[in-house]
């Protein structure tokens, strides 16, 4: 054809592969036997290369840290070990106490007072009668707190629980206390005996 003066069709200039697009043709098709959504990693670099010899610096660093890592676990585990131990003991107090305080309640199934006081950072109460009110804010009795409740005792029982197991004490009123801490101390704010509250 070329004799009667056709020539040849004329060739689209070469363009720069689309990078893309090819990416996009291949996508589907498997890769090094991998499935065509499995994800490409490249292996990860060192850190550090492996034909450098670590230097002292860093060995002492590294001791460094483990030193400071054991000796953390050793505090923690001793602090586990106290704290197991404090509730070993106060287990075995609350326990001691329940076998001593039995029989010694001397609450009354016919109180009519509420006596008021402060423990553990909140207002409870113990009913009381008359006579037992009044000796109780003369120090005669005390309060004990035992399986959630209230128990009133006399002063010897008190003194004997103070000696097994302290944090039970709810109230001990003492007499002989100073009130010069007492901002109402002053006789204008004094209270009357026979107040309840």
């Amino acid at each position: 054809m070329l004799g009667l003066g056709f020539k040849d069709a004329p060739k689209p200039p070469k363009q720069k592969p689309d990078v893309k697009r090819e990416l996009q043709k291949r996508a589907p098709q498997q890769r090094n036997g991998k499935p065509a959504g499995a994800a490409h990693y490249a292996p990860r670099k060192p850190t550090h290369t492996p034909n450098k010899p670590r230097t002292r610096e860093d060995i002492d660093l590294a001791k460094a840290y483990a030193i400071r890592a054991q000796k953390e676990k050793d505090e923690r585990i001793e602090a586990e070990r106290i704290k197991q131990e404090e509730a070993r003991l106060k287990r075995e107090a609350k326990a001691k106490l329940e076998a001593f305080m039995k029989d010694k309640a001397l609450n009354s199934a016919e109180a009519e007072h509420v006596r008021h006081f402060e423990y553990g950072g909140k207002i409870k109460r113990v009913h009381v009668t008359a006579e037992q009110l009044k000796a109780l804010n003369a120090g005669i009795l005390g309060v004990v707190q035992m399986n959630g409740r209230y128990v009133l005792v006399d002063a010897a029982t008190l003194a004997e629980v103070e000696v097994i197991f302290a944090q039970a004490i709810a109230l001990k009123v003492d007499p002989n206390a100073p009130a010069a801490d007492d901002p109402y101390s002053d006789p204008q704010y004094q209270v009357p005996d026979d107040l309840v509250w």
